[in-house]
């Protein structure tokens, strides 16, 4: 309810699937009457192998009953293939079906690209690979996330006007850590750069 008051757009409230505790958060917020603020429930795209209405994470996010959803899938072709054990072709099917699932189920669907500017250092065309499965499947928002907290403000501002550029028709959002001690910074650039969102 502060964060309502103080005039957050989105409050992310939780994993659903991760533990009993967030679980119960969503029970309990059901019909909770606030003013400005979208509650997101967040979670990753389903897992390898599995169809989104298979799977026990997609299945949470569903019950959580929030109209947004947070959903971050791999753009970094690294975890790709050393964490997912997936082609690359796998993971774009990943991401587009999970999204197109949740869309399909009325929801209001924020791509969380992890990793991103890892992936857009090495390699580029990937990185945008992804962002375009989430946007064909019909993502609402794609949001870069600068998960390992280490992107320079200046590559950072690149990368985000770049994307920008490329998809001048969607709301981008902004997702940094802040490991180098660079996060405000490189949010403040994104924004400079068009994002319109920030996390």
């Amino acid at each position: 309810r502060a964060l309502d008051d103080f005039g957050v757009d989105y409050i992310e409230a939780g994993n659903p699937f991760s533990n009993p505790k967030d679980a119960a958060f969503f029970e309990q917020v059901q019909g909770l009457r606030i003013k400005n603020a979208k509650l997101c429930a967040f979670g990753s795209t389903c897992r390898k192998g599995v169809n989104p209405c298979d799977d026990e994470n997609v299945a949470a996010l569903l019950k959580a009953n929030t109209k947004t959803v947070t959903i971050f899938g791999k753009a970094w072709d690294l975890h790709v293939t050393e964490i997912l054990r997936a082609t690359f072709e796998e993971n774009l099917t990943i991401v587009e079906n999970t999204v197109r699932f949740f869309k399909e189920n009325n929801r209001e669907v924020i791509f969380d690209a992890e990793h991103f500017f890892d992936g857009y250092i090495e390699n580029p065309d990937y990185a945008f690979e992804v962002l375009k499965a989430a946007k064909r499947s019909g993502a609402d928002v794609l949001c870069l996330c600068d998960t390992n907290g280490g992107t320079s403000p200046l590559t950072l501002y690149d990368a985000v006007k770049r994307v920008c550029v490329v998809f001048p028709d969607m709301r981008v959002a902004i997702h940094c850590h802040n490991d180098a001690g660079c996060a405000v910074a490189n949010s403040l650039l994104a924004v400079e750069a068009g994002a319109v969102q920030v996390q």
